[in-house]
């Protein structure tokens, strides 16, 4: 009895919460088999991606405290946007080129308005206001902006070459041969300053990022530390997860967004670069709530500047290999504005090192501009 407690407990505490949706794993897998509705079978497919990141996440966190300080930190940064990846990467084989990179800039906008919003509001209620280290969330801002210049340039090369850019119901945009050369060099200069980053925060400067705080009242610590074995396996488990339920939110993309009347291009910005990052978004708002909003903006920030950094240049120099062609960094009229006025709007939020609940809710509303935009595009 005492166990079943402790289980019911557990999933529907904060840290257990993402479990709940494991059912959606073998239904997504029967509709799927069943022949079943494209719109079903997608959401079914897209709850069942939320455990799975789950747990990937969760073996990720157990391994790297096995591993030491480096190689932990390594490991978190590096699976930390697996399920991201793994989603693009089957859509990139699946000749999607342009929901690829809507869900890039999707999960950009989503780590930086949507969690750092929400987060500043959840955690800035019942709070005059709460303090963050300055230098860190520089640190992370120049990396996004670094990011964002890198993302924007190739399509500003070929907005003044005056070919056009990108139009939203394309699946492969048309682009200048240049444009794509462009773009493999800048995806090779992206992982360079990510490697650099990773030097920065995890060994020459990793007490800016690793703030002590108290563990005591920390429910995200789990009781039992795994084995190393078990979180291989655990890890390994959770990726094949993933891909399977990433190959079905694929193939069944395109007719679900007809039958749900949404654009690809929609689904592709907002649910999809949602259902990908949703098990780690919780964990910003729980440290918000707890007034430890180093780790809060560390997440928030740090996650859209790995998706920029690490997974884009990933996908494009993948996209030489997979898929019907090579991806190039040229995004359309929308992608381009949203993601430089977001990059701007929290610059301008966090440059300060405090939030206010009232901040938080101008990048939720910003955020929610963004959305009603790319509804009706």
């Amino acid at each position: 009895m005492r166990a079943v407690t402790r289980v019911s407990g557990f999933l529907f505490s904060g840290a257990g919460w993402p479990y709940l949706l494991v059912p959606f794993i073998p239904i997504a897998v029967a509709l799927d088999l069943a022949g079943a509705g494209s719109s079903a079978i997608f959401l079914a497919a897209a709850l069942g991606v939320v455990p799975t990141a789950a747990l990937m996440g969760k073996a990720t966190e157990e391994l790297a405290a096995r591993s030491g300080p480096g190689v932990g930190g390594l490991l978190n940064v590096t699976f930390g946007n697996a399920p991201e990846l793994i989603i693009a990467l089957f859509a990139l084989n699946a000749g999607l080129q342009e929901v690829v990179k809507a869900s890039l800039i999707g999960s950009v906008l989503g780590n930086t308005l949507l969690v750092l919003g929400g987060s500043m509001v959840y955690g800035g209620i019942g709070r005059v206001r709460q303090r963050f280290q300055p230098t860190a969330v520089t640190a992370q801002m120049t990396m996004l902006m670094l990011a964002g210049a890198a993302l924007l340039m190739p399509t500003v090369f070929v907005l003044i070459q005056g070919t056009g850019l990108p139009q939203v119901g394309d699946e492969i945009a048309k682009v200048p041969v240049e444009a794509r050369q462009m773009s493999d060099i800048v995806a090779v200069i992206l992982l360079l300053s990510y490697g650099a980053g990773l030097l920065f925060s995890l060994r020459t400067h990793r007490d800016l990022f690793n703030p002590s705080h108290g563990d005591d009242d920390d429910e995200l610590a789990a009781e039992d530390a795994w084995s190393v074995r078990r979180s291989v396996l655990t890890l390994a488990a959770a990726g094949v997860a993933v891909g399977v339920m990433s190959e079905i939110l694929v193939g069944s993309l395109e007719d679900a967004a007809e039958g749900l009347g949404l654009s690809p291009f929609f689904i592709g910005l907002i649910v999809v670069a949602i259902v990908g990052n949703a098990a780690e978004h919780w964990v910003a708002l729980y440290f918000a709530k707890k007034d430890k909003m180093d780790l809060t903006v560390n997440i928030a920030i740090g996650s859209g500047a790995q998706i920029a950094l690490f997974v884009a240049p990933v996908l494009v120099l993948c996209s030489l290999f997979l898929g019907p062609e090579p991806m190039a960094l040229v995004f359309n009229g929308y992608e381009l504005a949203a993601i430089l006025i977001a990059i701007l709007a929290v610059d301008q939020v966090v440059r300060d090192g405090e939030s206010t609940w009232f901040e938080g809710f101008q990048l939720l509303a910003l955020y929610a501009i963004f959305g009603v935009v790319f509804f009706f595009a």
